[in-house]
């Protein structure tokens, strides 16, 4: 069997996309700028009746759920010990990683007082929903830190080289890495199963905050089971995250995709697509809520919308084998199940949601649209730049003397 090996990518960074989207960034910059400067008003369409728009519901609930990757490829390749897919954890590490990390630089810019972003961590409230979901996340952020030390650790071990006047600092730098690697090599799988169990933790309580919001949420997405929709969904997606990025990442730096992997890791989409849906469909026949679309509004259209295009029609395809064993194919039907997980956040947190004493719809600014896809881009030209300096992206070992995975899903 044909084994891998995490190389950084020898290619050259700057491409028309990777040009086109930089724009996109720097577009995005300057309203972000224009936020801090002029404040959060002169920049969003939000007000006293709606008080969050894209930036929580997209760019904060939807980037949980989209960096799910990270705590169900780490419950695979580690706990589950399934050894042939460590291949996709380092990338779905760092896409973790960088997902939340603008998770929580969404929410700094989405509050009237960003500088008060600290609060949390000494002003505890435990009857508070946002509190729980606001420090697992920032305990999850600090353990994927942790857990992608070791990369960095084998990327410059016997390699810390600076120059001039730093020079003196390259023996301490060794010993500090040595002593990181060593450090984390015994006590990884504590970060491990924390990792898993804090993702679990703030994924649902997500959906709690939209449980509280009672009336305020249309029928067909209040329900009590919501917190374990919200959860199921976010496993679901997992995987599919991984597909989609590692396909992506193949075609972009010629590589031949790791098809049997995929493969393998699509068949296991099916099942938590079909469990999803029929929590989805049996909550909704229970409460009757089906009702809701036997009239077209832009509630019922969107609900069928996310359950058609985002649920149905993707677990279908997971179930075809033709699909299974086409790169394209997998990559159109995580797709799909991306973008249902995409819009049932956009449908909770802003589609069904309907303030009191609402006057006017709520509609995303132009600055609001420019920072959100900024944020998109900057990720990916952050994953690009990192793929090619860190050992993670995984190709076929053609060294003479093979090389053996470790606990911790690296090469040893």
């Amino acid at each position: 069997m044909e084994e891998f090996k995490p190389t950084p990518m020898k290619k050259k960074y700057f491409t028309p996309v990777v040009i086109g989207l930089a724009v996109l960034v720097l577009n995005g910059m300057i309203f972000l700028l224009a936020r801090f400067v002029f404040g959060i008003g002169a920049v969003t369409n939000l007000d006293n009746q709606h008080p969050w728009g894209i930036w929580i519901g997209l760019d904060v609930a939807a980037g949980v759920a989209l960096a799910a990757g990270g705590f169900t490829t780490a419950a695979l390749g580690h706990i589950m010990h399934k050894d042939q897919y460590h291949a996709i954890i380092r990338p779905a590490l760092l896409t973790a990683a960088l997902g939340y990390t603008f998770v929580a630089v969404s929410v700094m810019i989405d509050l009237g007082r960003p500088y008060f972003i600290w609060h949390p961590l000494i002003m505890w409230n435990g009857s508070s929903v946002l509190f729980e979901v606001g420090i697992c996340v920032i305990i999850y952020l600090a353990v994927l830190y942790i857990e992608f030390l070791p990369i960095v650790c084998e990327r410059f071990i016997g390699r810390v080289n600076l120059p001039g006047m730093l020079k003196r600092f390259n023996n301490p730098l060794e010993k500090l890495l040595r002593l990181l690697d060593k450090g984390l090599e015994k006590t990884m799988f504590i970060f491990i199963i924390a990792g898993v169990v804090l993702s679990c933790l703030h994924q649902s309580s997500l959906g709690t905050l939209m449980v509280i919001a009672g009336p305020k949420m249309h029928p067909l997405w209040q329900t009590p089971i919501l917190p374990l929709l919200f959860l199921l969904s976010a496993i679901s997606v997992g995987f599919p995250m991984v597909i989609f990025e590692s396909v992506i990442t193949s075609r972009s730096f010629g590589l031949k995709p790791e098809t049997h992997i995929l493969s393998n890791l699509g068949s296991m989409v099916a099942p938590l697509l079909g469990i999803y849906l029929a929590f989805k469909i049996g909550d909704m026949m229970i409460r009757g809520t089906f009702v809701y679309l036997t009239t077209i509004s832009s509630a019922s259209v969107m609900f069928t919308i996310e359950l058609l295009f985002g649920v149905i029609i993707p677990l279908r395809m997971f179930m075809s084998r033709q699909i299974a064993k086409s790169p394209t194919g997998l990559l159109i039907a995580s797709f799909l199940v991306i973008f249902g997980v995409f819009l049932n956040r956009l449908n909770n947190f802003l589609v069904a949601y309907t303030p009191p004493y609402e006057f006017y719809s709520y509609f995303p600014s132009i600055g609001e649209i420019s920072v959100t896809v900024g944020f998109i881009a900057l990720e990916v030209l952050l994953f690009r730049i990192a793929v090619m300096i860190f050992p993670i992206v995984s190709v076929p070992d053609m060294s003479p003397q093979r090389t053996k995975y470790s606990v911790r899903g690296g090469i040893r």
